[in-house]
């Protein structure tokens, strides 16, 4: 916790999360006896990525190569989804839902970590909504023992067409009375993001209590950013961004538990309800 400059308050997180993770982790890639490849789902501000940071680095201090990478990093840049807005619908060019990801380059570099050598992870700077030169890209030597694949989406399958009629929020009313834009995010679950959901051997997921919370988590990490640069969302404009994700948040929420490999429900205030290792 010192290392990775974490709070106090983290502990609990890191003693019924990040160990029993940890744990399963070296579990796995026993099991498979090559790279283990685990996807780690969370809601908007649950906390996945420092999450993710401290079970990687636990594992390390323990002799593990081990890669920590995000769903994040490999966003299309302001430019690419802007072509995609302009082609598909300009939602799109709002970066986060299924569709605003290069996926095919997600796919390469999960590849690339199972086989010696060199991999260059991409990074994306959201300050300036797009991906750093490459030459700013950390390299990471393989075969890594496990990779932790994290983000908000990670392991989500497309929901049952049916559902998607009727528009869930204000900005679906709005901006995509047809249904286009959301018929085009569901699609790319079931297309290009069924292959780079497919190379993960086990599904973890960070369960909020509901979508209801995720308003206030994503409220709180903006003001933080607010406060550290001066920049940032209003709290206004938070709660606009987030009906991007509200749909397939809620789906996840309803779906995904039968079938994780570990499912750990969050309080409301982050913390793991007890007795869930």
């Amino acid at each position: 916790m010192a290392d990775e400059r974490l709070p106090e308050t983290f502990r609990e997180t890191f003693d019924e999360i990040c160990r029993p993770f940890a744990d399963r982790c070296v579990d796995w890639r026993a099991d498979f006896g090559r790279t283990a490849l685990v996807g780690l789902c969370g809601a908007q501000g649950s906390g996945k990525s420092t999450v993710a940071t401290a079970t990687a680095a636990y594992l390390r201090a323990h002799g593990l190569n081990v890669v920590s990478l995000s769903l994040d990093d490999f966003y299309l840049g302001r430019e690419a989804r802007r072509w995609l807005a302009g082609r598909t619908h300009r939602l799109l060019s709002v970066r986060g839902p299924p569709g605003t990801h290069d996926v095919a380059l997600a796919c390469t570099v999960l590849d690339h970590l199972r086989r010696p050598g060199a991999t260059p992870l991409p990074a994306f700077d959201k300050a300036t909504d797009e991906r750093l030169p490459k030459s700013r890209w950390r390299e990471v030597e393989g075969p890594a023992d496990v990779v932790i694949f994290e983000g908000w989406c990670v392991g989500a399958l497309a929901e049952p067409v049916e559902r998607l009629q009727r528009p869930i929020n204000a900005l679906e009313r709005r901006d995509d009375p047809t249904g286009a834009w959301r018929g085009y995010v569901n699609r790319q679950l079931t297309e290009s993001y069924d292959a780079l959901f497919g190379r993960l051997d086990r599904l973890v997921l960070l369960q909020a209590p509901g979508f209801e919370v995720v308003r206030g988590w994503r409220t709180e990490q903006e003001q933080k950013l607010r406060a550290r640069t001066g920049g940032g969302m209003s709290d206004a404009e938070v709660g606009q961004f987030i009906q991007h994700y509200e749909r397939l948040t809620r789906w996840i929420l309803e779906e995904m538990p039968a079938r994780a490999d570990w499912v750990v429900p969050l309080k409301p205030d982050r913390s793991p309800v007890p007795s869930t290792t």
